[in-house]
């Protein structure tokens, strides 16, 4: 743990460094002018989603620069850089709410010159970034956040791409999964952060749940604020109810309060835990989550990754860099930075020549591309939002080693709506045209 400590800060500096370099060459240089690719990576820094997904996502980056930089990936992204040209990296904290992320976009784009942006951890921030990218005609790559808003309410999306997962697929692979390993269950709860995410999330589940799971009841749900810190008085409530399943959206600081306190007043000795974010703490839960709570990651990420090249390549030097496994945000920034390459390297353009946002987005429209987390295909979204497979397991802590048990995996036409079908829709007409194994 003190090697992490030590890298860590080693990597903050080195992040700051980043944005002081590029901020000292605001206003005068460009990607065009200094011959490199300059990205924007933006992700939580500070605050309560930083430990768990912010800062394993900026690791993921950095590390991934340096390396591509080094033109040390395996084939097909063994070129250097991007399309030949060095990476520029200028790495910026999420924190501070949708207001201050389109300023800091703005920044990015028009002071800071950079050739594209990856990032975004809030869906809130996605929300508001959106217009903004099709506004300045930038190529944007949201890489984590989950709202199914996102394209629908920018259906003509032309710079905006998300290679991430939303949170319909969440919720509905993980009643896929009760479905499969627990049939019989009657009795859930769930408790969710009180804004979009938390609702829409709770939504997806118990309307799927009605489907796939007809004889259970809902028996208590909880809505506390964002970043509340303190859930005693939901954990009791829930608690009295005595629930078989406890499904929550947590994510970041809010997750793991809530598995310490739940765990330690009982609920998930009495209960299952189930959580669609759960994996974002894998490596660092140890023996204070309970073994068998269920967790996801959000998609084909972290534990749940395939044992192909390009993955074991990446969760090496992670862990060479951090002595941490990779867990989901790092692998799905990871994915956005090669889908970002795969962009660039078929745009048609002379090798080290920088394509435009233009060429960009048109390469990856609809485009199937190889990641850390398999094959990768932008399917939905008018060919904007990636389509993959879900899979969730137990989590499970013996002997000071973390392991997965019991995973199920689900197809992405399994747990995702039609091209064109809003997930409510497609849940209340009993899933048709989906192709489950």
């Amino acid at each position: 743990m003190k090697n992490n400590k030590s890298k860590f800060s080693k990597y903050l500096v080195s992040g700051v460094a980043a944005l002081a370099l590029a901020s000292g060459a605001a206003g005068s240089a460009s990607a065009a002018e200094n011959g490199k690719f300059r990205v924007g990576i933006v992700t939580f820094l500070s605050g309560p989603a930083a430990g768990p997904f912010g800062v394993p996502s900026a690791n993921a980056a950095k590390v991934l620069v340096e390396e591509l930089n080094k033109g040390n990936l395996p084939a097909p992204y063994d070129k250097i850089g991007i399309n030949g040209a060095e990476i520029e990296a200028v790495i910026i904290d999420e924190a501070g709410g949708a207001t201050k992320q389109v300023e800091e976009y703005r920044n990015l784009v028009q002071r800071q010159k950079v050739d594209a942006v990856i990032g975004y951890v809030s869906s809130g921030d996605c929300l508001a970034i959106a217009p903004v990218a099709e506004e300045l005609k930038t190529f944007t790559i949201a890489y984590d956040c989950g709202t199914p808003r996102l394209f629908a309410d920018n259906p003509d999306a032309a710079y905006m791409f998300r290679t991430g997962l939303d949170a319909s697929v969440d919720n509905i692979g993980a009643v896929r999964y009760l479905a499969a390993t627990r049939p019989d269950v009657t009795r859930l709860a769930g408790i969710q952060q009180n804004y979009s995410w938390g609702q829409d999330s709770w939504a997806d589940f118990t309307a799927a749940a009605s489907a796939l799971l007809p004889e259970a009841e809902v028996v208590e749900e909880q809505f506390p604020k964002i970043y509340q810190g303190q859930y005693g008085a939901e954990i009791s409530a829930l608690s009295v109810k005595r629930p078989e399943i406890v499904h929550s959206s947590f994510w970041g600081g809010d997750m793991e309060a809530l598995v310490l306190q739940a765990n330690a007043r009982g609920l998930l000795e009495d209960a299952t835990g189930l959580l669609t974010c759960g994996e974002a703490s894998f490596a660092t839960y140890k023996d204070q989550a309970p073994n068998g709570m269920i967790i996801g990651a959000r998609g084909p990420f972290g534990q749940f990754a395939p044992d192909n090249e390009l993955n074991t390549w990446f969760e090496g030097v992670y862990q060479n860099a951090y002595d941490l496994e990779p867990v989901y945000p790092a692998t799905k920034m990871a994915q956005a930075i090669l889908g970002l390459k795969y962009a660039a390297e078929n745009a048609g353009v002379a090798d080290k020549e920088i394509p435009s946002a233009e060429q960009l987005a048109a390469a990856m429209k609809g485009a199937t591309f190889e990641s850390v987390s398999g094959t990768v295909e932008m399917a939905r979204g008018n060919g904007h939002q990636a389509m993959q497979g879900i899979t969730y397991g137990e989590y499970h802590y013996e002997d000071g080693v973390a392991s997965i048990k019991n995973a199920v995996s689900f197809d992405g036409e399994c747990v995702t709506p039609p091209e064109g079908v809003a997930a409510a829709d497609w849940i209340a007409d009993g899933f048709p045209g989906a192709k489950c194994n």
